[in-house]
């Protein structure tokens, strides 16, 4: 008779052990998913832009609303998860069960009016104070200081009226002194009515407000002690959204008001060398270029109003730290890089919409008499 031969098949015990590492493979992937998300988490919760480090009023009434719901979160979460852990324990399949079910609760109406009653009440304890809180964020403070806000792709431009000074990128404000922003988003190039929405936010000084093309939305900022705040716009706005900062710097009240004699008074005109050559290329590039600086951004000389130009005003530019949406430190450095290629060192759309400020081909020679304009613009 044939004889078959029977081959030894793989051992039972490669099996479990297959599977163990499976499942420990599977418990490391677990384990560095949740730590990255964790990481993340924890990365959203400081840094300069944090909402829970509050440095004004404004800031801190949010903050402390915040703390009262948490803290009642919590209280809810711990009683409901301990209700849960209760019921698992008391009421798990044991050996010795008849298969009868726990005793149901469906239909007595005490218990149903009691865990509706009481949500119902915490909901409306959060709500009183939550209300009263946005009335307090937008309603106008006694004795304000108004700054009118315009946000443009990609910039802030400010205008204290009470003073007819210009600036952009670094709100400066006094402290102790409620602030009073009226704000609107415009174009550059188009109609206001054809802007795109910003949002404006500094977190560590007040609340977040969107800045919508052809309508003036308001909100109210205050600084406890001077210091620079960093904020930005917080709705997307095209290409270059990420560099569109916001610096609140907040001076003492007698050093905000050297700053604004400072920033009122007009530009120095140079009498000659280089400086004075960077002033006439400013006023008039001249050659095949369309574009003088003049042609979008104000450096007022004195005589007749300031007006906002399409760029920045330039009146006392190296007044301020940073320029650009505030993402570059204002330095010689720097500021020869954007002349050479703004576009490089910003993402624009000049080329294709006229946003921006364009690449003028500049020569070193005209970047050095420019830089030398500028740098007198103190």
């Amino acid at each position: 008779m044939r004889q078959t031969e029977v081959r030894p098949g793989p051992s039972n015990r490669t099996r479990p052990d297959l599977t163990t590492r499976a499942r420990a493979r599977r418990t490391t992937v677990a384990k560095v998913v949740l730590g990255l998300g964790a990481l993340f988490l924890l990365s959203a919760c400081g840094g300069e832009q944090s909402a829970l480090d509050p440095a004004g009023p404004y800031a801190q009434d949010p903050h402390d609303l915040i703390r009262i719901v948490f803290a009642i979160a919590l209280v809810v979460f711990i009683l409901v998860q301990g209700l849960v852990v209760y019921s698992v324990i008391k009421f798990r399949r044991r050996e010795d069960d008849d298969g009868s079910l726990p005793v149901q609760v469906h239909g007595n109406t005490r218990l149903e009016i009691l865990w509706t009653v009481i949500p119902a009440l915490i909901l409306a304890g959060i709500a009183v104070p939550t209300v009263q809180g946005i009335f307090a964020q937008t309603d106008a403070p006694e004795d304000a200081l108004i700054v009118e806000v315009v946000g443009h792709r990609w910039w802030w431009e400010y205008y204290y009226p009470d003073y007819d000074i210009y600036t952009a990128n670094e709100l400066v404000i006094p402290t102790g002194t409620p602030v009073r922003l009226e704000m609107t988003a415009a174009d550059p190039v188009h109609s206001p009515d054809r802007g795109v929405l910003h949002s404006f936010w500094i977190p560590r000084l007040g609340g977040k407000q969107d800045v919508v093309p052809g309508q003036t939305t308001f909100l109210n900022y205050e600084a406890d002690e001077p210091g620079r705040y960093l904020g930005q716009c917080a709705e997307y706005c095209g290409l270059s959204h990420v560099n569109m900062r916001a610096r609140a710097e907040a001076k003492t009240p007698e050093d905000f008001q050297a700053w604004v004699e400072q920033q009122q008074q007009p530009a120095a005109e140079p009498e000659g060398g280089l400086e004075a050559e960077g002033a006439a290329l400013f006023a008039d590039l001249g050659g095949d270029r369309p574009l003088a600086c003049a042609s979008c951004h104000q450096v007022h000389t004195g005589g007749g109003a300031r007006s906002p130009g399409q760029g920045p005003d330039l009146t006392h530019l190296f007044s301020r730290k940073e320029f650009a949406g505030a993402i570059y430190a204002l330095d010689e450095e720097n500021l020869r890089e954007w002349l050479r290629d703004p576009p490089a060192m910003k993402p624009m759309q000049y080329e294709s919409n006229g946003v921006g400020m364009p690449d003028l081909d500049l020569t070193e020679e005209e970047i050095d008499a420019l830089v030398a304009y500028l740098m007198t613009l103190q």
